[in-house]
């Protein structure tokens, strides 16, 4: 897509540091930013760098938790050790959600 028109805006400093602000909270340049709004499309702020690490681990804590529970449903028991994992993965988990947010 070619874009051909350019639309100069003039903005006092604050406006600018507003809007420079808000399109780096977004993760984006101010001008696709300024086109989303245009556009009317929804615009989050982008997620702290520390959630692609959070989503990695509780993924291998759910996989190791599906593991557990596959011995236990398997055998029709869980041996005190599993389930201490289990708590101990659990709690890794929201510890994990409470040092991301």
């Amino acid at each position: 897509m070619s874009r051909r028109i350019k639309i100069s805006v003039r903005l006092s400093e604050e406006e600018h540091a507003y809007l420079k602000q808000q399109s780096a909270n977004a993760g984006l340049k101010m001008e696709p930013f300024v086109r989303r709004l245009i556009m009317g499309k929804e615009i989050h702020p982008r997620p702290p760098d520390t959630y692609a690490a959070l989503l990695r681990e509780l993924s291998a804590i759910g996989n190791n938790l599906n593991q557990i529970a596959r011995v236990a449903n398997t055998t029709r028991e869980a041996a005190p050790e599993q389930l201490a994992q289990a708590q101990a993965l659990v709690t890794a988990a929201w510890k994990l959600l409470k040092e991301g947010v």
